[in-house]
C-alpha cells in the first residue's frame, strides 16, 4: 500500500500498527472515545513535554499552522506585541500569520545559514519595552538547523515575555523540558516526531495563558480557548467534528513511543540516522548546507551537484523508483536538497537510500 519511504520533514512513514489504527470507524461523542482516547492523548502530551506544573494541553483539527495560527489568534490580545525571530521558511510563516491576523509585531531576522545573534534579541527586547511575546521556531525546516530554543528561552524569562516555541519539527525526537526553557506556549503535530499521521495538530501551554484569553480569539474554529474549554470541562470532547481516525493513529503512535524507550531513545535512533546520511552524503560529494554544529537530528540540506547533467526532478524521480521520496528545499540562498531521517526509519534504511542515491548520480 506504500511504494516508498519517506524522508521529508512531515508527514513522515508510519508504522503499520499506526496505519492499521484507522481502519476502525470510531463515534465521536461516544466515551470510550473521548475519555480513553482523546483525553489520554492530552494527559500524556503534557508528561512528554515537562514535568513543571500548570500546564495543559489542547488538540486542534488541522495542519500544524492551523494550530500556530489559533495560539497567535488566541493568546495574543490587541493591545500586545509580538516579536518574531526568523531565520527561514518556517519563521516568515510566523510573520505572514501575524500580519493576517492584524497582530502588533516586530521581526528579528537572520540570514538562513547564520546562527541567530542572542545578544540582538536581548537588544531589541531592551529597546522596545512595548514587546509582550516572543515567538520562534526550534528547527528551521529548510535549512535542518536548530535553533537556540533554550537561550532565547531565558531572554523571555528576564525580560518578563510570553514565550511561543514552534516544536513542529522537534517534539517528541529531542528531549527538552517547557518548564526548564521556560517556554509558555508550544505548538506541535502528531505528524512528524511523534508519527502519527496529518490532520491533528496540538498546543501544550500554561493553562492561565489559556484562561485569561476567553473571547480574545480572532476566529470561531481556531479559537483556542473554546476548544481547551470543551475538552477541559467535557472530559475530551470537541467542539466540532473531530478527525476520530487520525486522532486514534496519534494515540498508537503515542503507546509506540513509550515502547522505543521515551523521547530520549527515539532522539539517539535520529541522531545516528543523521550522522550515517551526512557521512554517506559527503561520500557521495554532496556538501552539507550547514556547518555540522548546526544540524538537527531531524532533516538536512545538501548542496545539490554542480555537474551540467543535474537537475533535481530527474533526481527526485530515480529515488522515487527506488522506493525514496525526498523534499525539495525552500531554501533562498542556495541550490539544495533537503532530506530528512524521521519516522518509521532506521539505519538500514539509510543505508539503502544512500546506495540509491548512488545509483541516481547519473551525471558520474
Amino acid at each position: 500500500m506504500n511504494p516508498y519511504l519517506l524522508l521529508t520533514p512531515g508527514p513522515v512513514s508510519t508504522s503499520k500498527l499506526v496505519k492499521q489504527a484507522m481502519l476502525s470507524d470510531w463515534c465521536a461523542s461516544d466515551d470510550n472515545y473521548h475519555q480513553e482516547i482523546v483525553e489520554v492523548i492530552r494527559s500524556k502530551l503534557v508528561s512528554l513535554a515537562t514535568m513543571g506544573e500548570g500546564y495543559t494541553s489542547v488538540l486542534m483539527q488541522g495542519s500544524d499552522t492551523a494550530s500556530l495560527e489559533a495560539c497567535f489568534g488566541t493568546l495574543i490580545n490587541k493591545t500586545d506585541k509580538l516579536l518574531i525571530i526568523n531565520n527561514g521558511a518556517d519563521g516568515k510563516r510566523m510573520v505572514q500569520i501575524a500580519q493576517s491576523l492584524k497582530i502588533a509585531h516586530t521581526v528579528i531576522e537572520s540570514v538562513e545559514t547564520t546562527f541567530l545573534d542572542l545578544a540582538a534579541i536581548s537588544k531589541r527586547l531592551q529597546d522596545d519595552p512595548q514587546i509582550t511575546h516572543i515567538a520562534m521556531v526550534h528547527c528551521e525546516t529548510a535549512t535542518g538547523m536548530l535553533n537556540p530554543a533554550q537561550q532565547v528561552g531565558n531572554l523571555a524569562h528576564e525580560f518578563g515575555k510570553v514565550y511561543f516555541l514552534d516544536a513542529m519539527n522537534t517534539f517528541g525526537g529531542i528531549p527538552f523540558d517547557l518548564a526548564d526553557w521556560y517556554v509558555d506556549v508550544m505548538i506541535s503535530t502528531a505528524s512528524h516526531c511523534i508519527q502519527g499521521v496529518p490532520g491533528v495538530g496540538f498546543v501544550v501551554c500554561k493553562q492561565t495563558l489559556l484562561e485569561q484569553s476567553k473571547g480574545q480569539a480572532r476566529a470561531l474554529s481556531l479559537d483556542l480557548y473554546e476548544q481547551w474549554h470543551t475538552m477541559h470541562t467535557l472530559q475530551g470532547k470537541w467542539r466540532f467534528s473531530s478527525p476520530t481516525h487520525v486522532v486514534r493513529a496519534f494515540y498508537q503512535a503515542l503507546i509506540e513511543l513509550e515502547r522505543e524507550g521515551g523521547i530520549a531513545a527515539r532522539y539517539t535512533r535520529y541522531l545516528v540516522n543523521q550522522q550515517g546520511l551526512v557521512l554517506g552524503m559527503k561520500a557521495l560529494g554532496f556538501e552539507p548546507l550547514l556547518p555540522e554544529e548546526l544540524h538537527s537530528p531531524i532533516v538536512t540540506a545538501f548542496h545539490c551537484s554542480q555537474a551540467p547533467e543535474y537537475n533535481f526532478h530527474d533526481f527526485y524521480e530515480a529515488l522515487k523508483e527506488q522506493g525514496f521520496v525526498i523534499y525539495p528545499s525552500t531554501v533562498t540562498t542556495a541550490d539544495v536538497v533537503q532530506i530528512a531521517n524521521i519516522g518509521e526509519v532506521y539505519l538500514k534504511d539509510i543505508a539503502d537510500f544512500l546506495d540509491a542515491v548512488e545509483r541516481s548520480c547519473f551525471w558520474l
